[in-house]
């Protein structure tokens, strides 16, 4: 082999080095950035896909369309005892009560959340109703501050289960107050935890390391400042430990849509 081969040789064997070593990338998924095994379409903006529970996120350009099962990827007293996700809890739960498990269990769904691309501040701002108000990181719907008939969660509270959710009657899974496992195993107490049905998104009761009171934020349960995922600013709800918990006299902005 001449000196010329000897150099071509070796500059082939550098480049497939070279070649493997930039596409043995780590697969493994981060709990703030969509799953695997999620589809994303074309111009969906990056914060969208910190979404990691949806099974397919797309655009139209005007709105977000997140499709979920609204199944937790925590463990929960509501599985069904066959699931491997199923654990037994007897223990406290939200404010310190003694759990109290209702009858309903964890049935998989078939979410659409229909949200704005480009959330603004509407007119007239319309009240939450009963159901899903926005979708969590997980794909598990937020509820608003009332249970059935539009009373206060004085006593639904006893049936939250370890990770401060549970099912309504018809087996949706579901988070009225902080999600515990987004705040405490899968981000933190000041991360962003989701969107609500208007576009605008929902962090957690901590900012600047120091816990939001419900005293801080406007009506609707929010403020308007620079975060993480938005440097130029943008309104954004907080979760609180106490009433209303996620959103206060209604939307913000101008609601979406979610079917089933």
């Amino acid at each position: 082999m001449n000196r010329f081969q000897v150099f071509r040789a070796l500059a082939l064997t550098s480049g497939l080095l070279t070649f493997i070593s930039c596409n043995n990338s780590d697969d493994s998924v981060n709990p703030t950035t969509t799953s695997t095994t999620t589809s994303v379409g074309d111009g969906v903006p990056d914060v969208y896909k910190k979404i990691y529970g949806a099974s397919s996120i797309t655009t139209d350009g005007t709105y977000v369309y997140i499709k979920t099962t609204g199944t937790p990827d925590h463990k929960s007293a509501y599985f069904p005892t066959s699931n491997s996700l199923y654990e037994n809890f007897t223990g406290t739960t939200f404010g310190g009560n003694k759990f109290s498990k209702n009858p309903n269990s964890i049935a998989s769904q078939n979410f659409t959340f229909k949200i704005p691309l480009s959330p603004k501040a509407a007119t007239t701002h319309t009240a939450t109703s009963l159901g899903a108000i926005g979708v969590s990181l997980n794909g598990v719907p937020f509820f608003n501050q009332y249970a059935g008939n539009n009373q206060p969660l004085t006593n639904e509270v006893l049936s939250f289960d370890q990770w401060w959710g549970h099912p309504a009657q018809t087996n949706e899974y579901h988070y009225h107050v902080e999600p515990l496992y987004l705040t405490t195993v899968k981000a933190s107490k000041s991360a962003l935890l989701g969107f609500l049905l208007d576009g605008f998104p929902v962090y957690g009761p901590e900012e600047n390391s120091a816990t939001i009171s419900g005293s801080a934020l406007d009506a609707y349960h929010g403020h308007t400042h620079a975060t993480a995922e938005y440097p130029n600013g943008i309104y954004h709800y907080h979760i609180t430990a106490s009433d209303p918990y996620i959103n206060g006299s209604g939307y913000y902005g101008t609601p979406g849509t979610v079917s089933r």
